[in-house]
């Protein structure tokens, strides 16, 4: 609260009193107040249809992996038909060279006992395997953002289960998605289930802030939390729970610095959505 010896809110550099007392100092738009707090980008109109389109080429994507993804086929094969999408709909994969060390393929294919961030590799695909494929795609400088489960031939019960616990933990993350809902609310409805179900949350990965960068604010927790920040028209994150059948802790692979498995070698599985948090609720930009 300003009081009136303050310098006034106008920038004359006189006092309060002496200036604009009793006016308050008008408030800030909500774009520029999450921003100077937060950091979060608040898009614009033109920016959200940026998004969209990214987006849009992000599923297009996807779906083509997804269908590709049969017994016998490698994840690198999958890799190299992802160069030839990207390239046919003139796109930029994210992923490739992103981080430290750079990533060194266009999607991320993460099998059975990883948690995420699985490498593509001459390993075919198995009858009882499943997998997530993590596609991130650049279209006109705006960045898109999702992943899918895709299970080969018929697997195991336990495997099954955890990719449909971690289904529908994403469905009710982002069914609480609306203006004025703390963030926290997100990872109290993934947790909630996926312990009901017992299974477990990875808490070492986060969902994100995605459009303008790859990843921007604000971070979006999939377990307990605290994070009081309100949704606000604007918005656009990833949902994205890991849940494993086990335990929830990962080991990151010391060779590669990206694979990361479970600790005790049980399953996990991951779905993920973009979302935008419009005027009364929210769209899932990434939905095919």
């Amino acid at each position: 609260m300003i009081s009136r010896n303050d310098p006034c809110w106008c920038g004359s550099e006189k006092k309060w009193k002496k200036c604009h007392y009793p006016t308050p100092p008008p408030e800030e738009p909500p774009a520029a107040r999450y921003l100077k707090k937060y950091g979060i980008l608040l898009k614009t109109p033109e920016q959200i249809a940026g998004i969209r389109e990214a987006c849009h080429v992000t599923v297009t994507i996807l779906d083509a992996l997804c269908t590709a993804a049969k017994a016998g086929v490698t994840t690198l094969e999958l890799d190299e038909l992802s160069c030839k999408l990207h390239k046919a709909m003139n796109a930029t994969p994210a992923p490739l060279g992103y981080g430290k060390p750079p990533y060194p393929k266009t999607i991320c294919t993460s099998l059975n006992e990883v948690i995420c961030h699985g490498i593509p590799d001459e390993r075919p695909l198995q009858e009882g395997d499943i997998m997530n494929i993590d596609a991130s795609c650049i279209v006109d400088g705006f960045f898109g953002d999702a992943s899918r489960m895709v299970l080969i031939g018929d697997v195991s019960f336990e495997k099954k289960h955890v990719v449909d616990v971690s289904y529908e933990c994403l469905q009710r993350a982002i069914a609480v998605c609306k203006p004025g809902v703390p963030i926290w609310r997100i990872g109290e409805a993934i947790e909630d289930y996926a312990t009901e179900q017992g299974c477990s949350v990875v808490n070492q990965f986060v969902g994100h802030g995605v459009g303008i960068q790859f990843h921007e604010p604000p971070e979006i927790p999939h377990h307990y939390n605290k994070l009081a920040v309100l949704m606000a028209p604007g918005m656009t994150f990833t949902i994205e729970p890991m849940i494993n059948i086990g335990v929830r802790e990962g080991i990151i692979d010391p060779k590669d610095h990206w694979t990361c498995r479970t600790k005790d070698g049980k399953p996990s599985a991951q779905w993920e959505h973009t979302i935008l948090i419009t005027e009364t609720g929210h769209e899932i930009l990434t939905k095919s």
